[in-house]
């Protein structure tokens, strides 16, 4: 198996349990309409390896006369052409949950996915975290001579570490093993005298190198582990890495000697000083031999240490997985940067550096490493080997705090809640035979226990109907009928007959001249126009109205000369929109109530009218007096609405009565006034913005009783009189300031009058008259005479 852990954008937060997205990759539109027909497709196989958009029409009278390739388009294409959906064979996309396997951590357990070459599925997997879990522990511990005093500090931790951890779980067990590495040279000194008690040279007791040692399965007795661990003795080995990935392997997968619990939380603790051997380092001692990845314990020592290489990373990382371990590597600090680069490999573990494996800083790296795994929450998906270059695997997963994770986990997570994981798995390709197949995909969440199995069948073949006939044989291109005679080149009866039947009505040419008859039947020629079908190649796809530049204006096919317009489309072109979304004005109304919408523009019914939206009547403004019948009407019933409908017939637009009438923000009111029968005035408004006329109605008249016309009348002819008085005093007065000479000559004439004298006459002002002679030039001669005002008849005197 092949794993991938890839964490992807965002979940929606609808998704849920059960919940299933069926997702179909698609291409720009421009794309889609040219990716699936193609001159070299023949088959409908051909056909959906293209793309999962792309169907084959089987049906047998399809397209008369045209190529294979005409068969494999887009399903509405096909299907406006003349192909019913029931005569198409397309792309499946199947995805089936098993609801019926209960499950307390991860769901759903069971789910099937039928899948084609370019298409994808999505599935979403939920993780539960339960409140607490039984816990089962096992101490994988190097017991090489440089680990003495950690070993003896082990030896206390068993009761403290159980007290600790009831706490968080439910149920502690413990397990031990040990390990030092591979008891070959040159791992450990050969020299029969160091093979049994590598500690000679030092007059120790220790015991022999071994790859892995299980000593104690799981028990909930912490006596038990103490003692134990207290009979443990240390062993040696020559050079600095040890077996720990070996021992490690034989922990994960040996599960019926260790005793892991099936329910229980499986932890896998690591205790060394050292780094460890690496896949092909046992070359140095001949072993060549890969590791199987399988239990190989007799008696509880571990028997496939001289003959297997070392464990890879990959192995490692795969057994843990499939066993559902959480790895916790407690290291000094002087490994700690090697165990760094180790951990990033292997999902689900945990490192911690102790600076001394005393017992207190023991527990609380198992405590803070069991928190820690326990909060965070990633799953693996992994594909079979056979088919995994044929199929594509994403992983998108969502917190609960509904953030998207990060570092392929999410972290954080409390006991009770839920994190989802939307799986999405795409097919590339079929099989090389391009035969059907069915390949299973595991999702398993680390280190749980429950996991999601998907099971994927691939269609590479074609059923096409009942029938099984997809029609995408090659015609009849049979020469044996069309032979000449062997004198003067003429055809047989029988070829005529044949070509008789590939000529219309009429005609007198084979297929229309588009085309060459072949076993009784026209074959049609194909241009770079278009396709050209029919018994009789006389119809084609490209003879229909072009607009802007495009065939039906790019949003409908061409089937017998017309246009077959896509849903949102119609007209001869396909150039006029269904929908009447461009009609609609600001209020709602379809061309404000005033027009029809026709090829997505208002048509106004009012010729007077003009707007996109015909909202604009420059001569429908002046229309005060049109509503005077029916502003009397409604007076004449009182201005009530209970009496409002009688007027319904005299009235057309919406009527209301209002105490004041005036203007309304955002709209356009005309203000009229109608004077009635009895002299009173009735302010109105008027406005037609809405797209129906409205009609506002004063009910607070202005009348004016008989009395104040008469007073009215009399205050006018006084204040006319008066202003004439004042007008003729006022001209007075300036004539007489006119009349005074500016000398005083008229105060000194002998007939000054300063009283008014009717003996003179009224209209006759005093005169000066002056006579000027310039001969002789040196002395000139100048006479005044002042003519004053004259008594009534008497003579002019000079």
């Amino acid at each position: 198996m092949t794993s991938w852990f890839r964490t992807y954008g965002s979940v929606p937060l609808c998704l849920l349990l059960c919940c299933v997205v069926v997702a179909v990759s698609a291409e720009a539109s421009g794309a889609v309409d040219s990716a699936c027909w193609s001159p070299s497709v023949t088959s409908c196989a051909d056909c959906l390896r293209r793309g999962p958009q792309c169907a084959w029409c089987f049906k047998e009278d399809f397209l008369d006369g045209a190529g294979p390739s005409q068969r494999c388009d887009l399903p509405v294409k096909l299907f406006r052409r003349g192909c019913d959906q029931e005569f198409m064979e397309q792309s499946e996309i199947k995805v089936e949950v098993n609801a019926t396997i209960s499950s307390t951590q991860v769901s759903p357990q069971d789910i099937s996915i039928t899948l084609r070459p370019g298409s994808e599925a999505s599935v979403v997997v939920a993780v539960k975290q339960l409140e607490r879990y039984p816990v089962d522990l096992y101490c994988l511990v190097d017991v090489s001579a440089s680990m003495q005093e950690n070993l003896d500090h082990l030896k206390t931790v068993g009761v403290a570490l159980s007290l600790r951890m009831t706490e968080h779980s439910s149920d502690l067990w413990l397990g031990f093993g040990s390990f030092v590495d591979k008891p070959v040279s040159p791992y450990i000194n050969v020299h029969p005298s160091k093979i049994n008690n590598p500690c000679s040279d030092y007059e120790i007791r220790c015991r022999p190198a071994h790859g892995f040692h299980h000593v104690l399965s799981m028990t909930g007795n912490v006596s038990e582990f103490t003692r134990v661990i207290k009979r443990q003795r240390i062993s040696g080995n020559m050079d600095t890495p040890e077996g720990g990935l070996d021992a490690m392997m034989q922990a994960a997968v040996c599960q019926r000697s260790v005793g892991w619990r099936p329910e229980a939380k499986r932890l896998l603790l690591l205790m060394t000083d050292q780094p460890s051997h690496l896949a092909l380092d046992s070359r140095l001692a001949g072993i060549v031999t890969p590791h199987d990845g399988l239990c190989h314990l007799e008696n509880n020592v571990y028997t496939g240490s001289t003959r297997m290489d070392h464990p890879s990373v990959g192995q490692l990382s795969d057994k843990l997985l499939e066993n559902h371990m959480h790895s916790i590597f407690a290291v000094e600090k002087q490994q700690y940067q090697w165990y760094k680069e180790l951990v990033r490999l292997l999902p689900g573990s945990y490192l911690g550096k102790l600076g001394l494996f005393q017992a207190p800083n023991l527990i609380e790296l198992v405590v803070d490493a069991y928190k820690r795994l326990l909060s965070e929450v990633t799953v693996s998906v992994s594909v079979e080997d056979k088919a995994v270059s044929r199929y594509w695997v994403s992983v998108s997963p969502l917190c609960p705090n509904g953030s998207t994770a990060k570092d392929q986990s999410c972290s954080g997570v409390q006991p009770g809640q839920m994190v989802y994981f939307n799986i999405t798995i795409g097919m590339h390709t079929c099989p090389d035979d391009a035969e059907d197949e069915d390949v299973t995909v595991l999702v398993r969440p680390v280190g749980y226990n429950e996991s999601t199995v998907i099971r994927i069948h691939s269609k590479c073949g074609c059923s096409c109907g009942p029938m099984r006939r997809c029609n995408d044989d090659s015609q009849c291109r049979g020469s044996s009928d069309q032979e000449q005679r062997p004198d003067h080149g003429l055809i047989k009866d029988s070829d005529r007959d044949s070509n008789w039947n590939c000529r219309a009505d009429g005609s007198d040419v084979d297929c229309s001249g588009r085309g060459v008859c072949e076993c009784g039947r026209c074959v049609c020629e194909q241009t770079r126009l278009g396709t050209v079908y029919g018994k009789y190649c006389e119809i084609d796809d490209f003879s229909c109205p072009y607009d802007g530049g495009l065939l039906c204006g790019g949003r409908g096919v061409c089937v017998s000369g017309e246009c077959v317009c896509e849903d949102d489309w119609t007209g001869d072109s396909c150039g006029c929109p269904v929908s009447t979304a461009n009609c609609q004005s600001a209020n709602g109304l379809l061309c404000s109530g005033q027009g029809r919408c026709t090829c997505g523009k208002c048509v106004c019914d009012d010729p007077r009218r003009s707007g996109d939206f015909c909202e604009r009547c420059p001569a429908c403004q002046s229309t005060c007096q049109s509503y005077w019948k029916c502003v009397d009407c409604h007076l004449s019933h009182g201005l009530t609405q209970k009496e409002a409908g009688h007027c319904n017939n005299t009235c057309a637009p919406l009527v209301g009565y209002m105490d004041v009438v005036s203007g309304q923000a955002g709209e356009m009111w005309i203000q009229c006034m109608y004077i009635s029968n009895d002299s009173c005035r009735y302010r109105f408004q008027t406005s037609s913005q809405s797209g129906q006329t409205q009609l506002h109605i004063s009910t607070r008249p202005e009348c004016a009783s008989n009395s104040r016309l008469v007073g009215t009348f009399l205050s006018v002819c006084a204040l006319t009189l008066l202003s004439g008085l004042v007008v003729v005093a006022v001209s007075r007065l300036l004539l007489q300031k006119r009349g005074l000479s500016p000398g005083g000559a008229a105060e000194d004439g002998p007939y000054r009058c300063t009283g008014k004298d009717p003996s003179f006459i009224p209209t006759t002002n005093e005169k000066t008259v002056t006579y000027r002679r310039d001969c002789p030039p040196d002395r000139p001669v100048e006479m005044h005479i002042q003519v004053p005002k004259m008594p009534l008849g008497d003579p002019w005197q000079y």
